[in-house]
């Protein structure tokens, strides 16, 4: 993904925070409700009755970042496997019911798990709940699927990442920023290992992870709590439990203390871009306040037109075509945080990396005033507004944070944390972690070269 892309992709912490808002201010009828089945499957569920329509997504806390040393990509070549069909349902049949009558699926893999989602009327979320339940533990996969879907997952690779110089060098700095963690590998894998990836090796990480005391259910829409329960019971109930996992831990980073520099020149690059990125706290790893401090100095510097990297490298002073920055807030372990700029005209990237850093280094000095604190909250708050009507997002609100080790309470609890943040908090952090000895650049250039 490009640079200039960053944003968008690392905002999920302002839209978790929608339902958060939305349950302490609107009561218990728009709050989450959260049982467990004795299989030990967490279900919840966030009734919204304004349409008959339900979005029903499970998600396995399972990622990228469990994947066995030597077989990359296999979590997410799984999420296609698991569209092959079991011994009740034929291959494709699920998909097909689905768009007869109209409704809306896709799948996903991260890092730290892997979500399968329908949205269809009110009245198929039974047999959407059938469908889903008979395949966590009843997948059947032969060798004769297996190479064809490895070669559709080789083809995404190269079309995403061999094909877009951003996404080839995003990939790069991931991997010198995460030095020992796994985060550094790419969640789709590595070419020369997705070819590797077989029948066994898909089997074993469906058998060992994909059970209902590893999942989480979330449904929202137009259903109540006790409707959920029953059908879930009756459905995903009768799924027997997996194996017991043990704890998710993965090996940590070592303490950072170089700055390091990954560069790509492309001739497909037209406009020069450079990104800075450091290790920081995720909302699961930090201290009480530190992500919330994080996610407000995300917003300050870099979060959109109003920020400082964009006021005055854009608007004022003309030089960039972009600036921002993003934190990537929701992660089980230590995350990323990232700045980024490119140049507008002939203005040289070097100018523009100078002055992204001009901006860190005042913030850092003189801190943020109270007013314009106040004002990025209130940002955060009125975004909120927006994402509330989308049933999809507010179950991947609920299904991204669970899933990374967060509580039901943690979320709902998540706007009085913010608005306790003080205009200290946020300088502390710039100073603890955007430090200027510890962090990744990224250039990307044109094949002729440019100017760092």
């Amino acid at each position: 993904m490009h640079f200039r892309d960053i944003a968008q992709r690392l905002r999920l912490v302002l839209i978790m925070s929608v339902l958060a808002l939305f349950t302490a201010q609107a009561g218990a009828d728009n709050g989450a409700t959260s049982f467990t089945l004795d299989n030990g499957l967490q279900v919840v569920v966030i009734p919204d009755r304004r349409a008959p329509v339900v979005t029903h997504m499970v998600w396995y806390k399972v990622g990228s970042a469990d994947e066995e040393a030597g077989r990359s990509g296999i979590a997410h070549f799984l999420e296609h496997l698991m569209f092959k069909g079991t011994e009740k349902y034929a291959a494709g049949e699920f998909s097909a019911a689905i768009s007869a009558i109209g409704g809306n699926e896709n799948a996903f893999t991260s890092r730290d798990f892997t979500a399968y989602y329908q949205q269809v009327g009110t009245d198929a979320l039974p047999e959407m709940m059938e469908f889903e339940a008979d395949r966590m533990r009843g997948l059947v996969l032969t060798e004769d699927v297996i190479a064809p879907e490895r070669d559709v997952v080789l083809e995404e690779r190269r079309s995403r990442v061999e094909n877009s110089p951003g996404s080839l060098l995003s990939e790069e700095v991931e991997a010198t920023l995460f030095q020992n963690h796994p985060y550094r590998i790419p969640v789709i894998g590595w070419m020369h290992e997705i070819v590797e990836l077989d029948r066994e090796q898909a089997l074993e990480f469906y058998d060992l992870h994909y059970a209902p005391n590893n999942a989480i259910l979330v449904i929202t829409g137009d259903v109540a709590p006790e409707e959920v329960k029953s059908l879930a019971e009756a459905t995903y109930g009768r799924v027997p439990r997996g194996p017991d996992l043990p704890p998710r831990v993965r090996p940590q980073e070592p303490r950072q203390d170089t700055a390091r520099t990954v560069s790509l020149s492309d001739p497909r690059v037209g406009v020069p871009s450079m990104q800075r990125s450091w290790v920081v706290p995720s909302y699961t790893s930090a201290e009480p306040g530190e992500a919330e401090a994080l996610d407000l100095l995300a917003e300050i510097l870099g979060g959109g037109v109003r920020s400082r990297l964009y006021q005055e490298l854009v608007v004022k002073n003309g030089i960039a075509a972009s600036a921002g920055a993003g934190y990537r807030a929701t992660a089980l372990d230590d995350t990323s945080f990232s700045v980024y700029a490119a140049p507008r005209g002939g203005n040289d990237l070097a100018a523009a990396e100078e002055a992204v850093e001009a901006e860190i280094a005042r913030l850092i000095k003189e801190g943020v005033s109270d007013d314009e604190l106040r004002r990025a909250k209130n940002r955060f708050l009125r975004g909120m507004i927006f994402a509330r009507d989308n049933q999809t997002g507010m179950a991947r609100i609920y299904g991204s944070l669970l899933a990374t080790g967060l509580s039901i309470e943690d979320i709902e609890a998540w706007p009085d944390r913010v608005r306790a943040v003080t205009a200290d908090d946020v300088r502390d952090a710039a100073r603890r972690y955007l430090t200027t000895d510890a962090h990744v650049t990224g250039y990307l250039l044109p094949q002729e070269g440019g100017n760092q």
